[in-house]
């Protein structure tokens, strides 16, 4: 069977246990975005240059990791030690 042009493959499903995994993983970016946005305000950090000093990275690189809304491997790791340079506590991260 065929399928049309016009419609892609079906994505394959995440297994339960994947998709729970993937979803703590999105509540923990979602945290440590929340945490270090307040601390780099609090600090009155805004300009994009910045931030990439500030969190140790190229200004593109840290404004994009920070503003992102798509789930992307790494970005909990990244996020963390962002967290601990600027030594922000997380809850629940």
């Amino acid at each position: 069977m065929n399928l049309p042009f016009d419609q892609p493959p079906p994505k394959p499903k995440l297994m339960s246990q994947e998709r729970m995994i993937r979803e703590a993983d999105r509540l923990k970016s979602i945290r440590c975005r929340v945490a270090i946005g307040r601390e780099l305000n609090d600090r009155g950090i805004i300009d994009p240059a910045e931030i990439g000093e500030a969190l140790g990275m190229p200004s593109a690189e840290a404004t994009s990791l920070l503003t992102r809304r798509q789930w992307r491997d790494g970005d909990v790791a990244l996020l963390q030690a962002a967290a601990a340079r600027l030594r922000v506590q997380v809850p629940g991260a």
